[in-house]
């Protein structure tokens, strides 16, 4: 850092010390001057307590204790020149043990600290008004929305790594980097957050919530896939007692389930979704004209079909697709509903495949002798 004479114009340069090197001390000067002034942090939040040793079962404490605009705690470790190599385990601690904290709990840690710097404000006016809100209780410490600012004036690499690892999965962590200069009598304090680097910071952020969200779609395909094994063999032990289709098949992560007809590109398909269940003849050869040709002919055929079947199917050419499909299904049953749904789709299905299966036998051996 340089500073600019310009009465010489020129530049003379700040020489770069320590805390140590200069005698400061974590608690009595770098704590005190952000508690005193905590707009360095670049933000405005309120300071409600220091040294704050309310835990259960522990004698820690955390540094400061402060509170956002949204009424988040925020977590605040000081480390004078060097942060250690385990304070990202120790303010994960202080968060998790903040988690707990009520609005009731908050306020009265906020007064013990009024009290202690002499304050005659209440905890109650003062959140009142930072919080621009009478019902402020109703914003305090919501969920698991606590915050950590680490301060230091160097930050060790298994620190940097671990920081930037958690707010993957969402963890909102800051780190600022505090550097005092000098120049002859006059002393400086510059402090730089450099995670996430402040202009960036938004898109960190959102950068962590679209991981988080991954891996959340990740976690959720994996229980939909679980489901769907466990619904399919539940599926073909019933199905397999009043039709030969899926003798040969096994259970499937997938939403379907496909059999043979006896032609290429035809299959028999069971599909099951949130909303329905449905067997269907699926007619998806290599070229959209074939599949169309296999359809028409089919549809050629649909009274006869039908009457086989015992009632109406839905058919479906769709012209401007590849695929078309003729099938029956039953609406308003889930997958993932076992308890309420499950019999009845398997009732339905042990109903309607067996007469599916006898309706176009003989249409789609005659199709296969052309």
């Amino acid at each position: 850092m340089y500073i600019i004479n310009q009465q010489t114009n020129r530049i003379e340069k700040i020489e770069n010390t320590t805390f140590k090197h200069l005698g400061f001390r974590e608690r009595e000067h770098l704590q005190e001057w952000i508690a005193n002034n905590p707009s360095c942090l670049n933000e405005d939040i309120l300071i409600i307590q220091k040294e704050f040793d309310g835990f259960n079962d522990t004698n820690e404490r955390l540094d400061l204790l402060a509170v956002d605009k949204q009424g988040n705690l925020v977590i605040i470790e000081n480390k004078l020149d060097d942060t250690g190599k385990d304070v990202t385990w120790q303010v994960i601690k202080y968060a998790s043990y903040c988690a707990t904290l009520n609005s009731t709990q908050i306020i009265a840690i906020f007064s013990q600290y009024l009290l202690k710097v002499g304050s005659s404000d209440t905890a109650e006016e003062l959140l009142t008004e930072f919080l621009e809100t009478e019902d402020f209780r109703e914003k305090l410490n919501i969920g698991n929305s606590q915050r950590i600012m680490l301060i230091a004036g160097e930050f060790r690499k298994e620190v940097t790594s671990s920081v930037l690892w958690l707010m993957n999965y969402g963890l909102r962590i800051q780190c600022f980097k505090t550097t005092p200069f000098r120049l002859g009598e006059q002393l400086f304090l510059n402090m730089e957050q450099i995670i996430p680097i402040k202009e960036a910071e938004d898109f960190v952020i959102s950068m962590a919530n679209k991981s988080r969200e991954e891996v959340g779609v990740q976690e959720e395909n994996k229980e939909r896939h679980l489901v769907r094994r466990k619904f399919w063999s539940e599926y073909l032990k019933e199905i397999n007692k009043v039709s030969s289709l899926y003798q040969n098949v096994s259970a499937s992560k997938d939403h379907w389930l496909s059999a043979g007809s006896g032609i290429s590109g035809v299959a028999y398909t069971s599909v099951s979704t949130r909303n329905y269940i449905r067997i269907e003849l699926a007619i998806v050869g290599k070229t959209q004209e074939e599949n169309k040709a296999v359809f028409d002919a089919l549809y050629l055929k649909k009274s006869k079909i039908e009457e086989v079947f015992g009632s109406e199917l839905i058919w479906e050419r769709l012209d401007d697709k590849k695929m078309s499909r003729i099938h029956c299904q039953k609406n308003d049953v889930s997958i993932f509903n076992e308890q309420e749904d499950w019999k009845k789709m398997f009732a339905f299905m042990v109903d309607v495949v067996p007469r599916f299966e006898r309706a176009f036998k003989k249409p789609i051996q005659e199709l296969s002798r052309r």
